[in-house]
Parts: structure tokens; sequence; C-alpha cells
């Protein structure tokens, strides 16, 4: 087989039928990635497959390919079935996998429609009702459909993909995938994919596979090559310093900065936008519309910085994506595998770093163990410089955190009960913030050493 695909240069190699070779080619897809070239021989012969391959590495393709594929060779077009169910952890995902089939289907007279949460019901029953050969959504909002949308059946499905499929099988869907499998028939073809094989994803394997074959592009926890990875030790109280000033030194390069709540991406985007430096924030607290429509205003370039939390940490493949900065570490360092590949995807070059204070080292070490030991360089940034910028960043913090309060104070006292989803929270967190700064504080005086962290330093 290593033999074979040494020989395949073209997707026409690969079997495809000329229809989707030449679809391929109008969406400026040249040649086959690694993942795409392991799976799709298989697929075609009609095998289940697992396809595991670093993120950023083309496993989309591998697995839509296939299904359009079988779709053009089917005796009958499937006008009155649903031909194939493709399930994503994230909303954000799935209308991402939606937009690449309605590209490479769009000439073959594919359907698609995507099923997820924080979008009009009623609006996607009537979609249901137009017969789509192709379902993509998130397990809650597809399970919901399979309950009480009329006529909406899978009994006569032909694919099913479990896309993340660690992911698919956390709390919060193991249960939901678990009864949309009743749904289904036992006689399908199953692709299951993933950037790490975890025993959640070999659990799911013994549940909907039957006899599969494993393709594993990377057999260890790894980034990709063309990425620049590094570390940037910093005091915690100048975590906000250091982010503006490695902005600025990276101005006109479009930026994802990772945070571990949805309150700092909302709060870091109002300062960095204070500071010049235009923002905006994605995360679980905002409504659908609002992600989207800030997803949107990243993918055109019309805001080069984007905020967000892991819940944009999988899948989503934004080309222009030049710089990942970890503002917090992951504390489950296989997150953080998903962060960085939001750049440095399908063999472009990319850049990231990681912003650790001294309470994040432990989880950092983690990380580079779970890389097989590998050494993370450091990011080398000019302390006296970065704390030129701390009155300006100080100001811009006490003004986001005003106008935040302000703006939330204004519509509890205009009477709106339903307020966004992205406000929910802001009260309980603007009323415990200066609780959490004091007993952060506390913390850092019972702890042995000064907490000055040299930025020359390298872990022992």
């Amino acid at each position: 087989m290593e033999e074979e695909n040494n020989e395949i240069k073209s997707f026409k190699d690969l079997g495809l039928s000329e229809q989707l070779v030449d679809a391929c080619e109008k969406i400026g897809w040249k040649n086959p990635l690694k993942i795409q070239t392991e799976v799709i021989p298989h697929a075609l012969q009609g095998k289940d497959v697992i396809g595991l391959s670093q993120t950023g590495s083309g496993k989309t393709g591998a697995f839509i390919l296939p299904i359009l594929h079988a779709f053009l060779e089917a005796p009958q077009p499937h006008l009155n079935n649903f031909f194939a169910c493709i399930m994503s952890p994230t909303r954000e995902l799935a209308i991402q996998i939606a937009e690449q089939i309605k590209v490479l289907g769009s000439e073959i007279g594919v359907k698609c429609a995507v099923l997820v949460g924080g979008t009009d019901i009623v609006q996607q029953s009537i979609e249901i009702a137009k017969r789509p050969h192709i379902i993509v959504g998130t397990p809650g909002r597809v399970l919901d459909h399979l309950k009480e949308t009329k006529g909406f059946s899978l009994g006569r499905l032909k694919f099913l993909v479990l896309d993340e499929a660690d992911r698919l099988l956390n709390e919060d869907f193991e249960t939901q995938l678990n009864e949309i499998l009743e749904f289904i028939p036992s006689k399908r073809r199953t692709f299951l994919f993933s950037a790490t094989m975890t025993k959640k994803v070999r659990k799911i394997q013994r549940m909907c596979l039957r006899d599969p074959v494993k393709v594993e592009v990377s057999s260890k926890y790894s980034t990709v090559d063309t990425l620049k990875e590094h570390c940037c030790f910093v005091p915690a109280k100048h975590k906000n310093c250091y982010l503006v000033y490695i902005l600025i030194e990276m101005t006109g390069s479009t930026a994802m900065v990772f945070t571990r709540t949805c309150d700092s991406s909302r709060l870091l985007a109002s300062i960095l936008t204070k500071l010049g430096l235009k923002a905006i924030a994605i995360n679980g607290n905002m409504s659908q519309s609002k992600r989207l429509e800030a997803l949107e205003q990243f993918k055109s370039g019309e805001c080069k910085i984007l905020l967000c939390t892991d819940v944009l940490s999988r899948g989503l493949d934004i080309p222009e994506v030049d710089v990942v900065i970890n503002y917090d570490i992951p504390t489950d360092p296989k997150l953080y595998i998903h962060r960085v590949g939001r750049t440095a995807r399908a063999g472009r070059s990319g850049v990231a770093i990681s912003l650790l204070n001294q309470y994040e080292v432990g989880w950092f070490k983690k990380i580079e163990e779970l890389m097989g030991g590998k050494k993370v360089p450091l990011y080398t940034a000019q302390e006296e410089e970065v704390l030129l910028l701390k009155e300006r960043v100080s100001e811009a913090k006490r003004s986001a955190e005003k106008e935040i309060k302000e703006s939330y104070e204004k519509k509890k006292r205009r009477g709106e009960g339903d307020l966004s989803e992205d406000e929910e929270d802001t009260d309980k967190y603007l009323g415990l913030l200066s609780s959490k700064i004091n007993k952060s504080a506390k913390r850092k005086k019972t702890m042995a050493g000064t907490g000055k962290i040299d930025n020359k330093r390298r872990f022992k």
C-alpha cells in the first residue's frame, strides 16, 4: 500500500469520478493530502474507516469525497431518502463542513441541510421537508428533529460520519449519540475521524463500526512541521501587557487568541479594541447568529484578531490565520494540539505562542511530554518594552470593565428580561472579579519565592 500511495499524484489517481476531480480543481484542491491519499481508496472499496491525523491535515475532504462519489455511483439518486449524516461537536464546524459539501456537490445535484442549535428549528424543519441528501449537524439538534419532525427518518441512511469523534463521546454528547444510533440502520457505512485516538474513540469504534480499516497518518500527538512554536514566561499580573506587545510586534498578521473562559474572551476583545487593535470575540455564551457574524468578519479580514474559547479549537479551516496565541494554557494537553492547528494548515506556515504565568508551567510541561518530550523554544520579549504599555493597558481594562457593566445594567433597567446569551453571566463575572483578584493576591503571598519570572529561564 505504501508503494501505491507514493505513485498517487492527483485526485484522479485515487479513483474518484471525473466530476469530482473537476470540482476539486475548481476550488483549488490540486493534489490530495496524505490523509486523503490513505483513506479514500479504502472508502471507495466499501470499507468502514477510522481516520487519525493531525489537525489541519485535510480530514474533511477524506470523508466528503467518498460520499459524493458513492452518490454519483448509486443506480438511482436518492431523491426521497437521506443519503448521509455527518455529526460534528460544534455548530461552526458543522456549518463549515456543509459549505464544503455545497461547493463540491453543486454541479452534481447534491442538496445539504445543516441542523444545529442556536438557529430557527422551524426553518430547519422546512429544509428537511425539501429532502436534502446530506444532513450535517450537532447531536442534540439532530436528535430533536428525529423525535419531533414529521417525515424525518434516517432509516435508509447509507453513510454515517463522526467528525472529531473524541469530542462526540464526552458527557454532553454520548447519551444523545447512543439514541441517534437507534434511529439509523446497522447496515450502513461508517467513517470515524479524529486528530487523536483516545479510549472514547476506541469505545465508539466497538459501538458502530464493522471491521474497520484504521488509517493513522501520525502515530503520536504532534504538530505539523510548518508550525513554529514558542513559549513566553510572563508574570500573571502583566499577562495583558505581553499579549498586547506580541500583537503589536505582529501587526498585519491574522491572529487567534485562545482564552479559558467566555468572560475573558469578551473582556480582552474590548481591551484590545480600545487600544486600537481591532478585535472581536467568539465564545459559547454568544447567540449563534452573533458567533457566525463574528466568524465572517474574521474570515473576510475585516477584523484581524479573534478572541475565542475552545469552541473554535476544533476542525475549523480558516486559511488566513497566521498566528495562534494561547493566552491561557489549556488544562487538557490534547487541546493544545487542536488550538495551534488553527494555523499552519495544509502545508502553510504559521506561528504559535503560549503565554505561561507562574501557575501554568506544570500544564505546559505536560503538553511537551504529550508531544514526546519536545522542548518548545522561548519567545524573546524585552520586559522593559513590554512594561511601557502597562499604564495604557490598565486604563483600557478599567474602561472595558466599566463599559460592559454599564451595558448590562442599562438593559436590566429597560426591563429586557431576555438578555442576549453573551451577557447573561456578565453581572456575575463583574461581581466576582475583585474577589478573584484578592484571592489570587493572597495565594501568591503564601507561595515560596517572589513569583517573579525570568523570561530566559528554562524548565528543569
